[in-house]
């Protein structure tokens, strides 16, 4: 009984020395990051609402080709602050979840950095194409489902205000002509892994980022948290072991891990 008693003594020992490990009951804002492959799943579709014959000169017909976009890496302070990070979303608020293991918060896209894979080929010559964010940008929720104490699934939808300016090739000093698009992407489910609980696990502290597309940093946006979207794993080479996380709107589609 006395060899018993103390078995039973060290095993209470050790676990209130190495209690067991509890999900955390909070999704905390932060800054979600995302690389767009240029393999052709990004894209702008002008079949069905073509750029007006005239918009890149008056012998200009109407535009009703594909546009394929990769992502550029954006600007900050800190060079590579962000590797190859192209876009990012904010999780604006903390989310806590309820006794059914779902949380709340709001998103909003914060930055965004593309070009065309190749320039267009128009009656007016060749253009190159980037796109960014255009001004204030809406708001959304994501809906967040913890399914183990790793992580689970979100829903989310995205609306996005896009600016897209075609700058023509060898004509310096020209300004580019710029088209504008509201986006907005229906909710789409994918999954999440439970990060370190420390805040800043991938970002330490605020950087600042270019957020208008004008290649020079201008707002400071929050670190990373405790929460990965998408589960970003990619191999030695940078491409995505995962499927990619594609969303997709009235003609455009955007892909990205």
């Amino acid at each position: 009984m006395r060899k018993r008693a103390k078995c039973l003594l060290v095993l209470l020992t050790s676990l209130i020395a190495f209690p067991a490990f509890a999900a955390d009951p909070v999704i905390y804002n932060g800054i979600d990051l995302w690389r767009t492959v240029g393999d052709g799943s990004t894209f702008a579709d002008f079949s069905k609402a073509p750029i007006p014959a005239g918009f890149f000169c008056s012998k200009s017909e109407p535009f009703t080709g594909r546009i394929a976009f990769t992502g550029v890496p954006l600007a900050t302070d800190i060079p590579g602050g962000l590797k190859e990070a192209d876009t990012i979303v904010q999780r604006l608020d903390d989310a806590v979840f309820n006794k059914r293991g779902v949380a709340l918060t709001r998103l909003q896209v914060r930055a965004l950095s593309f070009r065309g894979l190749a320039p267009i080929q128009t009656a007016c010559g060749q253009f190159v194409v980037k796109a960014s964010l255009d001004g204030e940008q809406p708001i959304t929720r994501m809906r967040i489902f913890r399914e183990n104490d790793a992580g689970g699934r979100f829903l989310s939808s995205i609306s996005v205000n896009v600016r897209i300016a075609f700058t023509p090739v060898g004509r310096p000093g020209i300004e580019p002509l710029e088209i504008h698009k509201s986006l907005q992407f229906p909710p789409l489910s994918n999954n999440w892994e439970s990060l370190p609980a420390q805040r800043g696990t991938k970002v330490q502290g605020f950087l600042l980022v270019d957020t208008d597309g004008d290649g020079t940093p201008d707002t400071y946006l929050p670190g990373t948290s405790n929460f990965g979207a998408g589960q970003m794993r990619r191999n030695a080479k940078g491409f995505c072991m995962r499927p990619m996380f594609c969303h997709m709107s009235e003609g455009c589609q955007h892909c990205a891990c």
